[in-house]
């Protein structure tokens, strides 16, 4: 009985010291990185690339060399004549007349119009603050870096007619989640859901 007893005295004497080495560990955290291969490390890379296309005068094999070849370059889609008019005609909401005149004369030539789309980017998600509020769920600090990009190359008969792009430069975000009640709060929250519905 007294070995019983001092070892849940030295069980209990260590445990704050436990829950101290939790707390000033961050790096126990989970990290995570989302990648999109391609050739551009950066956003600005991405970026100018894309700005070296330029629409009646670079043809397919010169996006090759920027990056925007799906037979070169990872991650880069193709996309048929009917995925171009879903792009610029969602729910056919939008009048032929105001599409743009190449992606009009481009979708009228049917099978010879066709688009690439690239999204190149990287994300980074990691978890920063204290590992012991983090893992019994009271507190959760996220933090997410990273840039992506977005181009749309409209080619008709193997010539550039179109492209436009969108992007974020800079992704930096933080989000703090927290739980008064920690492991319990979802438990809670079933159990009052279930009360309800009795």
């Amino acid at each position: 009985m007294k070995k019983n007893n001092v070892f849940f005295g030295l069980s209990w004497c260590l445990l704050p010291l436990v829950v101290m080495m939790l707390a000033s560990c961050s790096s126990s955290l989970p990290k995570g990185e989302a990648t999109t291969e391609s050739q551009w490390d950066t956003f600005e890379e991405a970026k100018a690339s894309y700005d070296s296309i330029v629409p009646f005068e670079t043809v397919t094999a010169d996006l090759k060399a920027l990056g925007f070849d799906p037979y070169s370059t990872p991650n880069v889609r193709i996309l048929s004549y009917l995925d171009v008019i879903k792009i610029f005609n969602p729910g056919n909401s939008v009048r032929p007349e105001d599409l743009p005149p190449s992606v009009r004369a481009c979708l009228a030539a049917r099978e010879a119009c066709l688009a690439y789309e690239a999204s190149p980017g990287v994300n980074k998600r990691v978890r920063v603050g204290n590992v012991f509020l983090d893992l019994l769920k009271f507190k959760r600090n996220r933090i997410e870096t990273g840039w992506s990009f977005n181009a749309l190359i409209v080619i008709d008969h193997n010539m550039v007619v179109y492209k436009i792009w969108s992007g974020i430069p800079l992704i930096d975000e933080h989000e703090i989640r927290k739980n008064p009640l920690g492991p319990l709060q979802d438990s809670v929250g079933s159990i009052d859901h279930n009360s309800v519905g009795s």
